[in-house]
């Protein structure tokens, strides 16, 4: 499995660090750049947080810095940053993942969570 793992390397590390927080808490942070390549790691093959290889850290970790960081819009300053460094004149195309959706999702329409939604023309 080591050879499927991803490790975020020198220089896009470099230039992701002056967009990260930096604020000192009481107890030291995990390494960024292992949960930086861990957070990646879950997303790229779809994995539960708690099925992260421990290689990254804790798994609630993992989960908590992205969360965190999510909310505070961190993710968002460094595709923007990203997309501001490319040569592209028209459009940039960072991320072209596409997950299937899990198997129970097909039952949230049943239990009512959501609304059945109209294949009328003009249907909202």
């Amino acid at each position: 499995m080591s050879e499927h793992l991803f490790w975020l390397a020198d220089d896009p590390f470099d230039r992701l660090k002056p967009l990260l927080p930096n604020k000192e808490r009481g107890v030291p942070r995990v390494d960024d750049r292992k949960v930086i390549s861990g957070i990646i790691h879950v997303i790229r093959y779809g994995l539960k947080w708690r099925d992260a290889p421990a290689c990254y850290g804790p798994h609630k970790t993992l989960y908590n810095r992205f969360v965190r960081w999510s909310r505070a819009a961190v993710f968002d300053r460094i595709f923007q940053a990203l997309a501001a460094e490319s040569t592209a004149t028209a459009t940039a195309m960072i991320d072209s993942t596409h997950r299937g959706a899990h198997h129970t999702a097909a039952s949230l329409l049943k239990g009512g969570l959501f609304h059945a939604r109209s294949d009328a023309p003009g249907a909202g």
